[in-house]
C-alpha cells in the first residue's frame, strides 16, 4: 500500500512544473513512510511513497523500472505468485519477490489486458519511455483512489488531492459538488470539490500520449439480472459463498509484515476474523469501545468472538473526551469535504492498530452486497406492503410529533418509524435518494442561496442512479456504486492511510461481488434476516449472542459538542455571521436558522447539517483562507 503521484507536461508551462513532483510526493508520506522517490524523463515525472508489505527489501522500492517501463503502484495483487509463474514459464526473469515487478512484467507482456488477470486493489501508473505513453488504471470496485487534474498544459494525478495541490493549478470551487455534498455528506464520483480535479472511476483506465488522452472502462460491476439469477438451491448458494469468501480471506493474508483484523463485534468482521484465525497461529484483533456511549459499544460481542477463536485481542476504550481530542487531527487528514462522522472512530482505531500491525482485514462491503443496513430492511418492508406498512404510515403524524434521536433505543425507533412512514409514499428511485441523503435538496439550495429546481434535481438523481430496473438488487447495486465507493471506501482508505495502515476488504473480492449480484434478493433478506446468506452460512461458527440483535453502527456525540466544546467554533469562528457574510457562499439566514435548532428540545437531524457545514468551513479555511 502506498501513495502515487505524477505529471505529464503538454507545454513549456507544464514542463516548469515537473520539479514539483518532489513536494507532491512528500505530501503522501503518511501513505508510504518507508521510502519516497521520484522519476523524471522527458515530459513526465512520477513519484512514489512506499508502505512496504510484500518484499520489504530496497530492491522492491518504487518507482521501479526494467529499463524501458517505469511503474508507480499503490495496492496489492493477491494472485501475483500465479501470474509470476505464468510469466516465468514464458522466460521472464524476476529480480525481486514483489507484486510490483509482477504487475510491471504483466503489463509489458499483455498490455492493458493484464488487468483482467489481477485479483487485488490498486491504482497504478506505468510509463513507457520509448513511446512516451503513460498508462493509468484503477481497480474494479474503487478500493484505492486516483484523482487527476487536466488542462491545456498538463495532466496531473495522485492518490490524494493534497498532492495535486502541490502544483500550480486552477483551484476553482465546484458549486455543483458542494450542492451534492450538502445533501449526501460526500461528493460522488467522478467529481471533486475542485472544478478541474476529477476521480478516475473504478474499473477505468487512461492512456496519455502526445497530449491525446483516452479514457475507457476495463471492468463493469455486473448489473442485477432477474432473468439469470442463480438457480442453485439455497444450500448450494451457501456452499459457493463460503468457498469464495474463505478463498478471499486466505488470499488477503499474504504479507511479509504483521497482520490483524478489525473486530467490531458485528457479524461481518466476526466472520472475517473466524476465517482468518484458521490460517495463522495467533491472530491479532482490534476493537474500539465507547465508555460514554453504551448504546454504541459492541466490545462485549467482540470479546466473545476473540475468546472463541483464541485471538490476541486489544480493546481501545474511548471516552467522549478521547474522541474530541482526535477530532481536529482527523479533519486535517481530509483534502475535500467529507462529513461521515464515523470516520473519527475509524481514524482512532487505525491509529492504535498501527502500533501493533501494518495490515488489517475489515468487514466492509458486506452490508452493501448482502442487504445489511436498516434502509435495506425498510425498502424490503415497503415492497412487501401489508398491514404493517399501512399502520406505520397511518401514524405518521404521531412519529412526526415525538422526539427523535439516534442516541437512545426509543428515540432511534421513533426516528426509524418516522422515516419509514415518509418513504412509504414514494416511488423506489425517490425513496432510494431520500434514504441516502441527510439534507433535502430544497434546504441545500436555500443554504447556498440558489434557486431550487426540482426538475434539474430529478435529472441529477437519474445521472447518479443510472437505474435500469426496479428489481430489489438494483437498490443494492446503487449502494455499491454510490455509498460504498464514495463514502465507506473513502473513509476506510483515508483514515487508515493517515496512520500508514493498510486495510484489506475480503468481501469486495470481485468474484464474490459478482456472485452477490447473481443471487436473488430472497437469498439476502427476508422478513426475519438481513444478510441472510451470510448469517445462515456462518451461524454455527459464531457465538449465538451475535445473531438477531440490532445493528448498532456508531454516532459521534455531535450535538453535545455543539452545545459545549464546539460552541465557540460555531458562534465565533466557522459559522459566525461575520465570517459567513465575508465568505459569500452560504445564506446567512439559513445558517442562523440551523444554529438556533441546536438548543431545541427536538433538534432532529440538525447535528448532521451543522457538522456538514463545519467540515466544509474547516476545509475552506485550510485551503482558501
Amino acid at each position: 500500500m502506498c501513495g502515487i503521484a505524477g505529471i505529464v507536461a503538454f507545454s513549456p508551462k507544464g514542463q516548469n512544473q515537473l520539479d514539483r513532483i518532489t513536494p507532491a510526493t512528500k505530501r503522501l508520506q503518511h501513505r508510504g513512510p518507508d521510502h519516497q522517490a521520484v522519476f523524471r524523463h522527458s515530459s513526465v515525472a512520477l513519484g512514489h511513497a512506499r508502505l512496504s508489505i510484500i518484499d520489504t527489501s530496497a530492491a522492491a522500492n518504487q518507482p521501479m523500472t526494467d529499463g524501458r517501463y517505469v511503474i508507480s503502484f499503490n495496492g496489492e495483487i493477491y494472485n501475483f505468485k500465479s501470474i509470476r509463474q505464468s510469466l516465468e514459464a514464458e522466460g521472464v526473469v524476476f529480480t525481486t519477490r514483489s507484486d510490483t515487478e509482477v504487475l510491471l512484467q504483466a503489463y509489458k507482456k499483455w498490455g492493458a489486458a493484464a488487468l483482467d488477470q489481477l485479483n487485488g486493489f490498486f491504482a497504478v501508473a506505468i510509463y513507457d519511455k520509448e513511446t512516451e505513453k503513460l498508462f493509468l488504471a484503477r481497480d474494479r470496485i474503487g478500493i484505492k483512489p486516483l484523482y487527476y487534474y487536466r488542462d491545456e498544459d498538463q495532466l496531473i494525478f495522485a492518490s490524494e488531492i493534497k498532492a495535486i495541490l502541490a502544483f500550480d493549478i486552477d483551484k476553482s470551487l465546484d458549486h455543483e459538488s458542494l450542492y451534492q455534498y450538502l445533501q449526501l455528506t460526500y461528493i460522488p464520483s467522478p467529481n471533486s470539490i475542485f472544478k478541474r480535479i476529477k476521480k478516475l472511476l473504478p474499473g477505468s483506465l487512461m492512456d496519455i500520449q502526445s497530449q491525446e488522452i483516452r479514457t475507457s472502462r476495463w471492468y463493469e460491476l455486473p448489473a442485477p439480472n432477474p432473468e439469470a439469477y442463480n438457480k442453485l438451491s439455497f444450500s448450494g448458494q451457501q456452499e459457493r459463498f463460503r468457498q469464495l469468501l474463505e478463498t478471499s480471506v486466505q488470499q488477503r493474508m499474504i504479507a511479509d509484515v504483521p497482520l490483524g483484523t478489525f473486530l467490531s463485534g458485528g457479524i461481518d468482521s466476526s466472520v472475517i476474523t473466524g476465517i482468518a484465525a484458521r490460517y495463522t497461529d495467533k491472530l491479532s484483533t482490534f476493537s474500539i469501545g465507547f465508555r460514554d456511549e453504551p448504546f454504541y459499544d459492541e466490545t462485549h460481542y467482540a470479546e466473545l468472538v476473540a475468546k472463541k477463536f483464541g485471538t490476541d485481542h486489544t480493546v481501545f476504550r474511548l471516552s467522549n473526551a478521547d474522541l474530541f481530542d482526535h477530532l481536529f487531527d482527523m479533519l486535517d487528514t481530509i483534502d475535500e469535504p467529507f462529513a461521515d462522522s464515523s470516520a473519527l472512530a475509524v481514524y482512532i482505531l487505525s491509529k492504535h492498530t498501527r502500533e501493533s500491525v501494518k495490515v488489517a482485514l475489515s468487514g466492509d462491503g458486506a452490508d452493501e452486497l448482502f442487504a445489511g443496513y436498516h434502509k435495506h430492511y425498510a425498502e424490503y418492508k415497503v415492497r412487501l406492503g401489508g398491514l404493517g406498512k399501512a399502520l406505520v404510515s397511518g401514524l405518521a403524524p404521531v412519529w412526526q410529533a415525538l422526539p427523535k434521536s439516534r442516541g437512545s433505543s426509543i428515540g432511534n425507533m421513533v426516528r426509524q418509524l418516522h422515516r419509514f412512514s415518509t418513504i412509504a409514499r414514494m416511488g423506489w428511485e425517490e425513496r432510494y435518494w431520500h434514504l441516502c441523503t441527510f439534507m433535502p435538496a430544497g434546504q441545500a439550495a436555500r443554504l447556498m442561496d440558489i434557486a431550487h429546481n426540482p426538475e434539474i434535481d430529478d435529472q441529477r438523481k437519474q445521472d447518479i442512479l443510472e437505474a435500469h430496473t426496479d428489481d430489489y438488487n438494483w437498490f443494492l447495486h446503487r449502494d455499491v456504486r454510490l455509498v460504498l465507493e464514495n463514502d465507506m471506501l473513502v473513509k476506510v482508505d483515508r483514515m487508515s492511510m493517515a496512520s500508514s495502515l493498510e486495510v484489506r476488504v475480503p468481501f469486495l473480492d470481485h468474484h464474490l461481488a459478482a456472485f452477490a449480484f447473481d443471487l436473488p434478493a430472497s437469498s439476502k433478506i427476508n422478513g426475519r434476516l438481513k444478510k441472510r446468506i451470510l448469517q445462515e452460512s456462518y451461524r454455527e461458527m459464531l457465538p449465538d449472542a451475535l445473531f438477531n440483535r440490532p445493528k448498532q453502527g456508531f454516532e459521534v456525540p455531535l450535538l453535545p459538542w455543539f452545545r459545549k466544546e464546539l460552541q465557540s467554533l460555531i458562534e465565533e469562528d466557522l459559522l459566525a455571521d461575520k465570517w459567513i457574510e465575508e465568505q459569500g457562499i452560504f445564506n446567512i439566514e439559513a445558517v442562523r436558522s440551523l444554529k438556533q435548532q441546536i438548543n431545541s428540545s427536538d433538534p432532529g437531524d440538525v447535528h448532521f447539517h451543522i457538522w456538514t457545514l463545519l467540515v466544509f468551513q474547516y476545509w475552506w479555511k485550510k485551503y482558501f483562507n
